[in-house]
């Protein structure tokens, strides 16, 4: 899998690499008990800071993505990915809810927007 950074963006550099790890779950690029390059490896790989690599890592495993083994490594969850949940649905609620805004302000309709949504997904699922 290939990690893309925008090091100009304003996102910062550990949720952008915890955004590529998610959509290579989810696209089936990274199978479940695939190993993950160490912190060191990865942060040496795409030339950044370990500890941005390390808190991307951190944040996956208290979300159920990925498991850190001492002998085995960093590998994708193999016993199945994390379930919705209402917490889920409360943050996803919180994330999409500006986004919609803005969308309607700048005067996209809904059908045009859930489409949107539907061709990102689409696109990650490889349909």
């Amino acid at each position: 899998m290939i990690i893309k950074l925008d090091l100009q963006s304003e996102t910062p550099i550990y949720t952008q690499l915890m955004n590529q790890i998610l959509e290579g779950i989810a696209s089936g690029a990274l199978k479940p008990g695939e190993a993950l390059p160490s912190v060191r490896s990865l942060a040496s790989d795409i030339g950044i800071n370990l500890h941005t690599v390390n808190k991307a890592y951190t944040l996956l495993k208290q979300e159920g993505f990925i498991q850190v083994h001492r002998q085995k490594g960093v590998v994708v969850q193999p016993d199945g990915m994390p379930q919705v949940t209402e917490a889920y649905k409360h943050k996803l609620r919180e994330q999409l809810t500006p986004i919609a805004a803005e969308a309607i302000c700048r005067g996209m309709r809904e059908e045009e927007l859930l489409g949107f949504i539907q061709g990102i997904f689409r696109e990650i699922q490889g349909n």
